[in-house]
């Protein structure tokens, strides 16, 4: 969407509060022996009592409140009472979410407990290479650059990335134009970030693999290699300068 009001500024910071103080309390409230399943549903009784609902739940009828995603799992991974975390896993949420007409969308990978795989210098890559991106995005810069920035850091690091996930306008419903934002550099890809308008931007980085395969519960993506993927994602209003980030005021990522 394109904000085109101070009402419009304010939903979407009502809705980003909301999704950030969700992850923000999911991520404090995991612990090794819980089950992804008893963390979903912690993460759907916040979203209740701050008012907001359940946008995978909203759009496509997903099988939880929010995306949990374990070791090798990139993104998608239903909350399951089978599943249940370990020190040390490599653990990814994804929180989006609707509030009044507005949507907002933020995510992140994070060590649970000890670093006893080393997982925490992937997640660390992510997390700074989104920052760098950010710092790049503002109205008439291309989608690719972006994409290309996002690449050429990763692999300054000793990382790939992820090709068949992306990044997307959000606002006025969960996916929107431009609808797709890439961690690698599109040389067709001629679309241009616009001034005043709502994307979520998200760095998948990989030790190996560069694409997720989608699992059979017909949901999960993870890779077919065992390699592992650390996720990072803000909401953010693009403007002639630096963006607004709108997830961020709440965010364990930073």
């Amino acid at each position: 969407m394109s904000i085109t009001s101070q009402v419009d500024l304010a939903g979407l910071q009502r809705i980003s509060e909301a999704v950030g103080i969700t992850l923000k309390q999911m991520r404090e409230y995991a612990q090794p022996g819980m089950t992804t399943k008893e963390v979903d549903e912690y993460g759907g009784r916040i979203l209740a009592a701050l008012g907001a609902k359940s946008a995978p739940r909203l759009t496509y009828g997903f099988p939880g409140w929010t995306c949990i995603s374990v070791n090798n799992e990139v993104a998608h991974g239903i909350p399951s009472t089978r599943k249940v975390l370990q020190h040390g896993d490599l653990v990814n949420i994804d929180v989006s979410a609707e509030m009044g007409g507005y949507w907002a969308d933020n995510g992140g990978s994070f060590v649970l407990g000890a670093d006893v795989h080393n997982h925490q210098p992937l997640v660390d890559a992510s997390r700074q290479i989104l920052r760098k991106a950010l710092n790049q995005i503002k109205g008439g810069v291309r989608i690719a650059e972006i994409g290309r920035l996002i690449e050429s850091e990763a692999r300054q690091a000793g990382y790939k990335v992820i090709k068949n996930l992306v990044g997307h306008g959000v606002g006025r419903s969960l996916h929107e134009e431009p609808k797709e934002i890439p961690c690698y550099y599109d040389r067709y890809n001629l679309k241009r970030f616009k001034k005043n308008s709502v994307v979520a931007v998200e760095t998948f980085i990989s030790t190996r693999a560069t694409l997720a395969h989608q699992l059979s519960d017909g949901w999960t993506l993870a890779t077919k290699d065992g390699s592992f993927v650390a996720q990072h994602e803000h909401t953010i209003v693009i403007t002639d300068d630096k963006p607004l980030i709108l997830t961020e005021a709440n965010s364990i990522w930073e």
